[in-house]
């Protein structure tokens, strides 16, 4: 987030081109607003905003999310850096500031985050799950294919699909996606889980006659087998 146009479209310009899918803003209730829509894995926040209080800003994110901040500014001052570091953000880069440096220091933001996040936090419930080109925003409910399309689950297919991603390449009982999808509430019969995966098929398989993400164990229930990305 920064108020320079030109800045950002160096910043997003450069990112892009190291594989990052980058989402820019101008203001900070415009990135408020964002992180209420989008998984977001990292924010990198100008602390020179017009009219408004960069660091309040992200103290106030800090308060409901645990997404990683690097604090993008010209500020050189140790003060504001130091409680920048103390209140909020995990990390600080004073400009001007070398671009393939803030690409390391964004990768090593993002590992130490995949390594040393608390237990309280990994046990969280899911911000997205990406699988396969595919991502599910667990809060707004919505799935995306990889061309961007959105579609439509319901509740039933949703808390099914949040069931299989939550143990992908585990083989899943039909009495545990009961359990933990909820369907034994919903639609009382015993055939539940069966129906529901056809459908799920339906919507996420390239040929539903040949399933390739959400596989029959015979006997034993069904798998996901697509490897899972997990965004907290």
């Amino acid at each position: 987030m920064d108020d320079d146009p030109d800045f950002r479209t160096v910043l997003s310009d450069y990112l892009s081109s190291h594989d990052f899918r980058i989402s820019t803003v101008e203001t900070g209730a415009a990135m408020l607003k964002l992180l209420e829509t989008e998984a977001i894995d990292i924010i990198l926040l100008d602390l020179r905003l017009p009219g408004e209080d960069g660091m309040a800003l992200a103290r106030r994110i800090r308060e409901t999310s645990m997404v990683p901040i690097i604090i993008l500014t010209g500020r050189t001052d140790e003060a504001d850096r130091v409680m920048g570091l103390e209140l909020a953000a995990d990390d600080y880069i004073t400009k001007p500031f070398s671009l393939r440096e803030l690409v390391a220091r964004i990768h090593a933001v993002l590992r130490r985050m995949q390594t040393s996040a608390p237990a309280t936090r990994a046990a969280g419930t899911p911000r997205l799950y990406r699988f396969g080109g595919w991502e599910l925003n667990v809060k707004l409910h919505v799935l995306k294919a990889a061309d961007g399309r959105e579609v439509d689950l319901t509740n039933s297919e949703f808390n099914l699909l949040c069931a299989l991603l939550s143990a992908p390449q585990q083989t899943l009982s039909r009495d545990r996606l009961l359990e933990q999808s909820r369907l034994h509430s919903l639609e009382v019969y015993d055939r539940a889980i069966d129906v529901t995966i056809l459908r799920l098929r339906r919507k996420i398989e390239i040929d539903q006659a040949d399933p390739q993400l959400i596989k029959t164990e015979r006997g034993a229930g069904y798998i996901f087998t697509e490897a899972v990305t997990v965004v907290r």
